[in-house]
């Protein structure tokens, strides 16, 4: 009888995990106007700051392709002023960023006026008093809008 070919041990195969995916980052913040500026104000407040200083660390590892910082206002006042009033407080954001080093190329900043209100029309009914003006907070806000990735390590 003819010999058995004895079979031929297969190479050793490595097992090597693959990097973790790059992740897209699409971010959108929004920051109370109250809580970055005083009523009719575009002076960044103590808190404002620190809650901006909290958005660079959250930067801290990851590429951005654009940064936009949005101004909004509430209804009170004229459309000039308002579209003003929310394109500065939306420059005193991208400024204080890129006083944090964030890259100032990548930052965007523009105003919207009153004409993205967050409140829905009959929430804050009256003229302009303390109530009116508590009501209509929402509308007084920074959006701040993140695109681009970050490397996530870890488990899935």
């Amino acid at each position: 009888p003819a010999p058995t070919p004895t079979p031929t041990p297969s190479p050793a195969v490595i097992v090597v995990a693959a990097p973790e995916p790059v992740k897209s980052l699409p971010q959108k913040i929004s920051f109370s106007g109250d809580a970055l500026f005083a009523f009719d104000q575009s002076v960044l407040k103590p808190e404002g700051k620190t809650m901006l200083d909290d958005l660079v660390k959250r930067l801290d590892g990851a590429t951005y392709d654009s940064i936009s910082a949005t101004g909004h206002t509430d209804r009170f006042g004229s459309h000039a002023y308002n579209q003003k009033l929310s394109e500065q407080r939306a420059h005193v954001v991208k400024d204080y960023l890129v006083s944090r080093n964030v890259q100032s190329s990548r930052i965007d900043a523009e105003g919207k006026g009153e004409t993205q209100p967050v409140t829905r029309a009959g929430d804050c009914r009256g003229a302009k008093n303390s109530r009116v003006i508590a009501c209509l907070q929402p509308d007084r806000r920074v959006d701040v809008e993140m695109k681009g990735t970050k490397i996530i390590t870890g488990s899935r």
